[in-house]
């Protein structure tokens, strides 16, 4: 075939066959190199280059994906990037689409993360059963940090806001470093004696510290810290770095927040908040005792009812009593009257036996004396034959008494 018959390529084609050529050869990688020419654009998008002793290479990463980088990159700093290798057909450049960025030597510590995190995990140190709720009114709250730490600032001023009557013990150390774990650790523990001891009413402990790489967050990843941490009597609030920063205490912690800020958040309760439902309450109990004196008024009217019909009418009692009154005294009346007739009766009957009335008409009774030693009184003679001569009577009439001395006694059939 001659030359002349050959296809001719535009360079647009050449650079876009390339490019495809490029993409199907190469997956993901990682590249590790020193950021020269960085520029952050307004759309959110970075451009930049790596470089090392023997060459350089063009970056791009798009706003989507550098939004999870936990630092602004600059140049001369010494990353590593995953990317895909992919060709610029306007300008005929490679260049890397970067994916994910980290800073030079960060793999090795985030295998470390991994491995302990997944022996940490198999030990049960993460499990929410083994998680304690947070007291809803703290009596105290201690933090365990650096006191040259911004995050104490915003720790105190949050606490301040939300809950300025709950008092704080700081209890100092170092939050960077190879002696910060050793120093965390120790805070934990007098947080825990002086607790114990009843020299303070901690019973929430935050522990927190601002951002930074991991290397400047690895004193929290410590695996003595992270025993420490599940060891302790007092629940702990983790907020270390910020919310795209996780540690191995994040993970052990009784309850993890984004930030320091937001630790302080979940322990205290917002002071106008309790107020409110202070509020609230003092209304619902006042509504309930309202409620229970109406339904109690509501009872004693009800018994009040009952009684009135239990009882009689203190009206109609007086008109009983006057009506059996007047009944009473019409059935002395007549009684009276029966009394009185009766007596009548009984004295005219008398009456008509009455000694003296048959003396009125002209009949006498003569009496002799009675045996004086036998004490008896006068008694009448009836018999003739009792009369005796020179005997002693006495003789009674319609008007008055005699006594006469017998001198002859003759008896008559």
């Amino acid at each position: 075939m001659s030359e002349i018959s050959r296809e001719i390529l535009s360079v647009g084609d050449l650079n876009r066959a390339i490019a495809s050529s490029l993409e199907e050869h190469f997956d993901t990688l990682w590249v590790s190199g020193e950021i020269s020419n960085f520029k952050a654009y307004d759309s959110g998008h970075w451009y930049f280059s790596l470089k090392d002793e023997e060459g350089q290479i063009r970056c791009v990463m798009f706003r989507g994906r550098n939004g999870q980088v936990g630092f602004m990159p600059q140049s001369g700093d010494l990353v590593e990037v995953a990317a895909n290798l992919s060709f610029y057909v306007p300008r005929g450049d490679i260049q890397l689409t970067v994916q994910s960025m980290r800073r030079a030597g960060v793999g090795g510590l985030y295998e470390a993360f991994l491995k302990l995190k997944a022996k940490l995990a198999k030990e049960g140190l993460f499990e929410a059963e083994r998680k304690r709720e947070l007291p809803t009114h703290p009596r105290a709250i201690g933090i365990v940090t650096s006191l040259q730490a911004a995050a104490l600032k915003d720790v105190l001023s949050t606490l301040e806001r939300r809950a300025p009557h709950i008092p704080i013990v700081i209890y100092p150390t170092l939050v960077q470093g190879p002696e910060a774990p050793a120093g965390i650790i120790f805070a934990l523990q007098a947080a825990a004696k002086e607790a114990a001891e009843g020299k303070s009413e901690v019973d929430v402990i935050l522990l927190v510290r601002g951002g930074g790489s991991i290397e400047d967050l690895w004193a929290f990843n410590d695996e003595r810290l992270a025993y420490a941490i599940a060891q302790s009597p007092i629940p702990i609030v983790s907020g270390v770095g910020h919310e795209t920063d996780v540690t191995i205490a994040d993970f052990v912690a009784d309850l993890r927040a984004p930030t320091p800020t937001g630790a302080a958040e979940l322990a205290a309760p917002r002071r106008d908040q309790m107020l409110q439902e202070l509020d609230a309450i003092a209304q619902a109990l006042l509504q309930r005792v309202s409620q229970r004196v109406e339904r109690e008024a509501q009872t004693l009217d009800q018994l009040a009812l009952r009684l009135s019909h239990a009882l009689p009418n203190p009206d109609r009692m007086r008109e009983q009593i006057g009506h059996w009154q007047q009944r009473l005294n019409q059935a002395w009346l007549v009684r009276v009257e029966n009394w009185k007739r009766n007596l009548g009766h009984y004295q005219s009957q008398l009456e008509m036996l009455n000694p003296q009335r048959t003396l009125e008409r002209g009949y006498a009774v003569i009496l002799t004396q009675g045996d004086v030693v036998k004490n008896e009184e006068l008694k009448a003679i009836r018999n003739p034959k009792e009369l005796r001569v020179r005997a002693k009577y006495q003789v009674r009439l319609a008007e008055g008494q005699a006594e006469v001395l017998l001198a002859e006694v003759s008896e008559k059939p």
